[in-house]
């Protein structure tokens, strides 16, 4: 090969792909004549770098170079592929400063290790070549206040933006599909973001209905490397007009990109677990924000998160009419769990039902449809707590949690660590002598339902044996929160919310958001009120969560939990970045990073139960590992972010080599 540098732009400005923080930065080297036509801004090269061969992605061609010394030869392109477009560089560019993050890091996570295999598939067929798309229905999205207004508008290519909150009884999948489809046929593309395979599959399914299957591109990490290289290089190409994947397909590279849609955003699968921790809502704002692309942020709740971009102006609400809702929506009623509301009825208390719940089901069941239960986790009994004030359960002798032996109904309770028994248990806060399940499961709900309902079937989805659907018949459906079947050609005639204090009271900042979104998930599959479909949200019904689940009012939760989060000084309403590190290590991070001035510190504390640190470190040393919050205002976007990516620059130059943990926005404060 020859050794001569290009005649024009000999200059190549790469960042290597690695992982230490004071090496996101521009390197120059030099390209030679030969290889100069591929090596462009965007494609993969290798360089020799510190005496080793790494990656790195071409960001710019120049003439001349800042730097003193010789500059090296890139070592060859990897290939001519551009497989990061300029508005992907910028995308991960605002990502970084946003999320205090490296460039390496998320230019892993969004372009996809390269198969040379997959580069001999054919990505140069038109879309339109791959099939015949059929002319899809809108009509769905008549039901929407300014819904027609909005679907035109994202047709004719302007810039709309909605936080769609789905109507009882429609299929998002099918609405989102249509539009997608119609995009395409347009010449735009379409970019759909779900949390999970489940959801991915239910989308392909619909959009097969107006496109051809070779017209649907998917992306999951399920997929094989050569699988999902060449579907990276067909979206990359334009062939890839519709696509719908998990949460790096927010990356996904559109071609003249219109519509992007996100569903279900308060689900924490759409948060990579990977640093810089990027949520795909976040990319997908940004996106629409860079490429003027239009947005969607769906599902059947609310999160803060959205109500925030709603209430300022950046998106508008597609909900609709309250008409609309009550036409739908099933009869959601909340009945108490206490010991005088299950003894009205004897076969009601064998169940764990209160009487309404009961006959809710029992009515259901009668006219042949399936019965909805909802429980907060999979599994049996985990562990007692009183029967009155709900205090936990503990044993006598060793402070362990009590339980009940699995199968054994009439056990007394038992230590989950000294192995004890405690037949004359009391309750040391309130002298009561009654104890109940903390979160009974999948399986004891199962069984009890089985013993109450003798002549039903019981079926359970959770975990990794969750169902997609049921058959319409009567049956007792046992499911934890999304795991949730749908009824094939129908709905539940009841569903049945129960242990829904374990989801209120978990000790989380979401959890209230959760546990709402999780209940008016379960109640979108029950039958409307005028086809006899009821809910049942075993609850005080002077919880405010339960009141805005008994009118279906998504918008108003929404706004009443973001008004909550400005008061309390919590995300949303607020940047928030916790800072986790080996006591020495988090102050001397502290001690030279750069905060904005209105940024406030709070702690260190120790880490939540849980939450651990990887990697090694001398504790003795450094101590163990805290926490560190810093909360600065909404105004300046990337203040915060740009900060902290500042210290972890200058903390990574003076080779302080302990682990640090930076989470921007984190779903999780802790």
């Amino acid at each position: 090969m020859s050794t001569a540098q290009a005649a024009e732009l000999p200059i190549v400005r790469v960042l290597p792909l690695l992982g230490p923080p004071h090496l996101d930065r521009v390197f120059d080297y030099l390209v030679t004549e030969e290889e100069s036509d591929a090596a462009q801004p965007g494609v993969r090269v290798r360089i020799r770098f510190a005496g080793r061969l790494v990656d790195a992605i071409v960001l710019e061609r120049a003439t001349t170079s800042s730097h003193q010394g010789k500059l090296r030869f890139i070592e060859r392109v990897i290939s001519a592929e551009v497989v990061a477009p300029e508005r992907l560089r910028l995308l991960i560019d605002a990502l970084a400063n946003r999320y205090a993050g490296t460039r390496p890091d998320l230019y892993r996570a969004a372009i996809p290790a390269r198969h040379a295999k997959a580069e001999e598939t054919d990505t140069t067929t038109s879309w339109d070549e791959l099939g015949e798309a059929q002319e899809p229905d809108l009509s769905a999205w008549s039901a929407y206040e300014y819904g027609e207004s909005f679907v035109d508008a994202v047709l004719r290519g302007k810039l709309a933006r909605a936080a769609w909150q789905v109507a009882p009884g429609d299929d998002w999948a099918e609405a989102i599909a249509a539009l997608a489809v119609k995009v395409a046929l347009g010449g735009g593309g379409a970019l759909i973001v779900v949390p999970d395979q489940r959801d991915v599959d239910r989308c392909e399914q619909a959009l097969r209905t107006h496109a051809a299957a070779k017209q649907v591109t998917t992306l999951t990490a399920s997929q094989g490397p050569q699988a999902r290289y060449s579907r990276y290089l067909s979206v990359l190409h334009g062939q890839g007009r519709v696509v719908v994947g998990t949460r790096s397909a927010a990356f996904a590279p559109v071609v003249d990109l219109k519509l992007i849609v996100v569903m279900h955003d308060g689900d924490d699968s759409l948060v990579d677990p990977r640093a810089p921790y990027f949520h795909a809502r976040e990319v997908a704002t940004t996106r629409s924000a860079i490429e003027r692309a239009s947005l969607i942020i769906g599902g059947v709740s609310r999160t803060a998160e959205a109500q925030l971009l709603v209430e300022t102006g950046w998106m508008h609400a597609l909900v609709a009419p309250r008409s609309t809702l009550r036409t739908r929506a099933p009869l959601i009623r909340a009945a108490g769990d206490s010991d005088f509301e299950l003894e009205r009825d004897p076969r009601a208390r064998q169940a764990r039902l209160p009487s309404v719940a009961f006959q809710a089901a029992s009515a259901a069941l009668e006219y042949g449809a399936p019965v909805l239960f909802q429980v907060p986790r999979a599994g049996y009994i985990q562990a007692l707590a009183c029967g009155v004030c709900r205090e936990p359960s503990r044993c006598r002798w060793c402070n362990g949690p009590l339980g009940l032996p699995s199968g054994s109904e009439a056990a007394a309770p038992t230590c989950r660590w000294c192995g004890r028994m405690d037949a004359q248990h009391v309750c040391p806060a309130c002298g009561s002598r009654a104890v109940r399940a903390v979160v009974l499961g999948t399986e004891r709900t199962a069984e009890e339902l089985g013993r109450a309902f003798p002549k039903q079937r019981v079926l359970t989805s959770w975990g990794e044996k969750v169902r997609d659907t049921v058959p319409n018949a009567p049956a007792l459906v046992v499911a934890t929160p999304n795991a949730e079947p749908r009824v094939d050609g129908g709905s539940y005639g009841a569903a049945i919310l129960l242990d829904t204090w374990a989801l209120v009271q978990r000790p989380d900042l979401r959890a209230v958001e959760d546990a709402f979104t999780k209940w008016l998930g379960a109640a979108a599959l029950v039958a409307p009120q005028h086809a006899g479909g009821e809910v049942v949200v075993v609850a005080d019904p002077a919880l405010p969560v339960v009141q805005h689940l008994i009118r279906w009012d998504a918008p108003g939760f929404a706004a009443r939990e973001l008004a909550q989060r400005r008061d309390a000084g919590f995300p949303p309403a607020v940047h928030m970045a916790l800072v986790d590190a080996p006591s020495a290590a988090l102050d001397d991070f502290f001690t030279h990073v750069d905060l904005p001035e209105s940024a406030e510190l709070l702690g260190p504390v120790d880490l939540p139960p849980g939450v651990h640190l990887p990697g090694e470190w001398d504790v003795a040393k450094l101590g163990p590992a805290q926490r560190m919050l810093v909360r600065a205002p909404l105004a300046g976007r990337d203040q915060l972010g740009k900060a902290l990516r500042a210290g972890n620059v200058s903390r990574a130059a003076r080779k302080q080599d302990s682990p640090l943990r930076i989470q921007v926005n984190p779903v999780d404060v802790g």
